[in-house]
């Protein structure tokens, strides 16, 4: 595979080998693409370390996306390091756990804000700076889930949070296209990973969405890696402000399975 020989990115939001951002970042390595890591505080940092090593990276930086210094320092340090790049993957979402149960009208105003913030404004800051690191086009990418759309037990602010996300990639999309600059969102159905577990009920909707997507199955790491490396690739160059959907098809449906109603 070398669909992304000679390309140069950062991925953002590796937690541990379960997480999203990392299926993307091994398909992105092994389709020839060469990576940075970012991380937040030195615990992720030391999960970081040996699954970016591993993939020939030598390249982690310490990233707090509230923080408008770190973005600084994390962009000029890529810019010193490579001069340009090409693409960015956004893996990164939060929201008060205790607010990931209950009722969504219980949402406090302080976790709403934080959860805006880091779920959606930050890659709008990364986008930004981003753009100023690819003088010849590029790719930027973001996760996202249906409960943006649709409600989602106990999903509650970060279907908010993933409505304002999705609106952006398309703001973004229009924004930067003149410059050569894709922008897209990737839906995976719901996946074991440490931010999904963090919400209410994540078991049971992993259960029922395997047992009703027209596949039987969620997505795995390799087909959203698998998606990501096609958006990042020349493949996608015609591709922009799109969300898509990598959940088996479960989004098409009005109603369980005849066999589950």
């Amino acid at each position: 595979m070398t669909q992304m020989q000679g390309k140069r990115g950062l991925i953002m939001g590796v937690a541990n080998e379960r997480s999203i951002a990392w299926g993307i970042a091994k398909a992105m390595s092994e389709a020839g693409a060469e990576l940075a890591f970012s991380y937040q505080g030195e615990a992720f940092g030391k999960r970081v370390q040996p699954l970016a090593e591993s993939l020939g990276s030598d390249v982690m930086v310490d990233v707090d996306v509230t923080d408008d210094a770190s973005m600084e320092a994390c962009f000029a340090a890529l810019k010193d390091k490579w001069g340009t790049i090409d693409f960015v993957v956004h893996a990164i979402a939060y929201s008060d756990k205790n607010e990931l149960t209950g009722r969504f009208i219980n949402t406090t105003r302080e976790n709403f804000k934080h959860s805006l913030s880091i779920s959606c404004y930050s890659f709008i800051d990364v986008a930004r700076r981003a753009a100023e690191l690819m003088p010849n086009g590029g790719t930027l990418l973001t996760m996202t889930y249906q409960g943006s759309n649709r409600v989602t037990p106990f999903y509650n602010v970060m279907g908010v949070a993933k409505a304002a996300l999705e609106s952006s990639v398309r703001y973004l999309a229009n924004d930067l296209g003149p410059d050569g600059i894709r922008v897209n969102a990737i839906s995976p159905g719901p996946m074991k990973t440490l931010a999904g577990a963090a919400i209410g009920g994540a078991r049971k909707t992993f259960r029922q969405t395997e047992a009703n997507a027209p596949m039987r199955a969620n997505a795995t790491l390799e087909a959203v890696g698998g998606t990501a490396v096609y958006l990042a690739s020349d493949a996608g160059a015609c591709t922009s402000g799109e969300i898509i959907r990598v959940d088996g098809g479960y989004h098409v449906l009005g109603m369980p399975q005849p066999e589950n109603l």
